[in-house]
């Protein structure tokens, strides 16, 4: 490819938590209720320091944020102004209907500020767990296919049309015409954005009409470092986007674990994680895949290197991921060294 789109400088930033919690030497969420009540506190400090978004990943079968509409209408209500969002859910494991209801109401109780990352996931805690939830690939098809078609579903009715055949004698009053799935909430259908992996399952995102999720891996198609692979593909998705001629323009987030050394608790559990170096490896028996440094430096050392990280410019968000077990107020305190000691000088802020 021969140029890669650029936006301006300024940038959407919140973080990414996956929730974990054990009852392990040195964690502050040693529960399921630690999880979910300090990233509602998490969510309302963030917003308190000026950060753009909350997201939670879902993972299944694991001590980690599952279920994710209760934690989203919480955070909805204890906050006025931030992004809620995740990042990303399975649709493997989702009823597409159950799921457009789940996901409206949260979206009225936060006032439209729901942005709903999902995808086809990612390897499991236990085999095949969608099968356990109900679900299983149509003959001839396979679990990527059942998510995608899921998500096909979910975004169709979450146009709001009306599709089901009234009871002719209803036990309340039906409005005219077909019905639709209710609660509905008005423009979620445009903040439905889907996690690729791939740079085929990005154009594809972007013929659906879906915004773009990147993470802090993709899949290893070429010999070019992580970061350029991964503003290649953001390319990829905005030609696409432009083909299939849709009216909005679309957002695209990149993921990055991103921390200012600025105190001694900082250097103590960070201070030897940066590097320069991608690493290589398989996140299933037949996917190969590039994962992305760790960027963590004093912050002038730092905003030099982010400045050369071309899938980060390219993007409008950045999601910075959070160790959650280190508690609500370091993770308040990480998110707020980036907002005020390496934003600024990049023109993020």
């Amino acid at each position: 490819m021969s140029c890669i789109y650029v936006q301006a400088g300024v940038k959407n930033i919140g973080f990414l938590s996956f929730g974990h919690w054990a009852a392990a030497p040195g964690s502050q969420v040693r529960s399921g209720s630690d999880s979910l009540l300090q990233s509602i506190e998490l969510a309302v400090a963030a917003e308190e320091l000026g950060a753009d978004g909350a997201y939670f990943r879902v993972h299944h079968f694991a001590q980690q944020l599952g279920s994710p509409f209760p934690l989203l209408a919480a955070v909805g209500a204890k906050t006025s102004r931030i992004e809620i969002g995740t990042a990303v859910i399975d649709m493997r494991y989702e009823n597409p209907l159950y799921m457009a209801e789940d996901a409206g109401a949260a979206d009225l109780i936060a006032g439209g500020r729901l942005q709903l990352g999902i995808s086809r996931g990612s390897p499991e805690q236990v085999i095949d767990g969608w099968r356990y939830f109900g679900y299983q690939p149509a003959d001839g098809k396979t679990d990527a296919d059942m998510a995608r078609e899921h998500a096909e579903v979910l975004l169709q009715v979450l146009k709001g049309e009306g599709f089901a055949q009234p009871n002719p004698r209803p036990m309340f009053s039906n409005p005219p015409g077909l019905l639709r799935v209710e609660p509905y909430s008005e423009g979620l259908r445009d903040r439905i954005w889907w996690g690729a992996s791939s740079d085929a399952t990005a154009k594809w995102a972007a013929a659906m009409g879906m915004n773009l999720q990147s993470s802090t891996l993709k899949t290893h198609e070429s010999d070019k470092p992580f970061h350029a692979q991964q503003a290649d593909q953001i390319q990829a998705f905005r030609e696409a986007w432009k083909e299939a001629g849709h009216e909005r323009e679309p957002r695209v987030s990149v993921s990055r674990s991103i921390f200012a050394l600025t105190d001694e608790r900082d250097w103590r559990y960070f201070g030897g994680r940066g590097g320069d170096d991608d690493s290589i490896g398989y996140i299933d028996q037949s996917t190969q895949a590039i994962f992305g440094r760790t960027y963590a430096a004093e912050p002038d050392k730092l905003i030099e290197q982010l400045r050369e990280d071309e899938a980060i410019a390219a993007a409008d968000t950045l999601l910075l991921t959070v160790p959650n077990q280190l508690g609500v107020e370091y993770n308040a305190h990480a998110i707020e060294s980036i907002l005020t000691h390496v934003a600024p000088a990049l023109g993020w802020r």
